[in-house]
């Protein structure tokens, strides 16, 4: 039996707080959904493996505060990402309107060798509300946004319903999956810095 190989990616779900950013990863994780909802504090993470062609592949999901006086403790969880996933609210325009903000700010902190390749999902949740009757972002106003970006896929879902959730993640897993082999040959290239306390020959500075 032939070992099959590991790969851990690392998957950052950004967007405003409330478009179910939780909700989502606890439907993909675990096939739970809760009424209740709890605004996530700082950043929180859950794993999931599962098998893409034969490799066996672990997810490990971090799910970010969408509010803006927790903002700034995401930007440490961004580094050493693989992909982002953006959510938004069918329902709710600002959540939409702030895409770019997310999107952008993603790319300046978490400064991934090629921004143009790296990889993007959209998400819009929450399309269960109502029979779909009270969106205000329609799918073809979300696909020229995608298009503007790149052409970033595009999933609507439902955490609550569990709609197309499992496809959106198997999707972004694949798509970081085939840009990680390029950011392997990047990072190999760079030195590992030496900490200053060795390079002094390890004297005790306190």
């Amino acid at each position: 039996m032939s070992a099959r190989r590991r790969t851990l990616l690392k998957v950052i779900v950004l967007g405003d707080s409330g478009v179910g950013k939780t909700s989502l990863m606890n439907q993909y994780v675990n096939k739970k959904f809760s009424q209740q909802y709890k605004a996530t504090i700082g950043a929180d993470f859950v794993t999931k493996e599962l098998l893409i062609e034969d490799r066996l592949v672990t997810l490990q999901i971090w799910d970010t505060a969408g509010q803006e006086r927790f903002r700034s403790l995401g930007v440490a969880f961004y580094r050493g990402a693989d992909c982002c996933i953006l959510v938004y609210d069918v329902n709710v325009l600002k959540s939409f309107d702030t895409l770019d903000t997310w999107h952008d700010e993603f790319l300046s902190q978490a400064s991934p060798p090629d921004p143009k390749a790296f990889p993007f999902i959209l998400l819009g949740n929450k399309v269960d509300i109502d029979g779909g009757n009270s969106r205000v972002v329609s799918e073809k106003k979300a696909n020229e946004w995608c298009a503007s970006k790149g052409g970033i896929p595009y999933f609507e879902t439902s955490a609550k319903e569990d709609y197309n959730v499992d496809a959106a993640f198997l999707r972004i897993a694949q798509l970081a999956l085939a840009n990680q082999h390029d950011m392997d040959i990047y990072f190999q290239t760079i030195p590992e810095a030496v900490p200053e306390t060795e390079q002094r020959g390890g004297g005790c500075a306190c």
